[in-house]
């Protein structure tokens, strides 16, 4: 397997199906209509930066990685970014695939002059929240707050 070639590039709009394949694959759901809103923001011209990335191994996407990038928004006032969707290929899983993908992006976040990444994992998803440990997370002494509409 070492010897696939494996491409890290920005995110493009010919991704979609890939990537709606590979969010089905893990979530067990079609969440395409989502996804073509996802993309349509990020891949808006007047939007920041377009940070999401894909991993191609030997010409086909393995996984991908989408954030955002914020300058002073939510009244914070340094340069911070969020990940809030990643996912891989099942076939290509335990290969280190989201690993360098995170990689990819911190690598771009410094170059972009961001200091802090920001995700949320649900409390009991313990193999995403062992994961984005291994990748140096920790819980982040901001609150996330909640409000249920009724």
């Amino acid at each position: 397997m070492s010897d696939q070639k494996r491409v890290m590039r920005v995110l493009k709009k010919e991704d979609l199906n890939a990537i709606v394949e590979i969010d089905a694959a893990g979530s067990k759901q079609n969440r395409r209509d989502y996804y073509e809103r996802k993309l349509e923001g990020i891949l808006n011209p007047t939007h920041n930066i377009n940070s999401s990335l894909v991993c191609e191994i030997d010409g086909k996407i393995a996984g991908f990685v989408m954030g955002d990038v914020y300058f002073g928004e939510f009244g914070i006032p340094e340069s911070t970014a969020t990940i809030d969707t990643i996912g891989v290929d099942p076939r290509f899983q335990n290969r280190g695939v989201a690993s360098e993908l995170l990689d990819q992006f911190m690598m771009n976040m410094k170059a972009a002059g961001v200091k802090k990444v920001y995700t949320l994992v649900n409390w009991d998803d313990f193999a995403l929240e062992k994961f984005f440990s291994r990748q140096r997370f920790s819980p982040s002494k901001r609150i996330n707050l909640e409000y249920t509409v009724s």
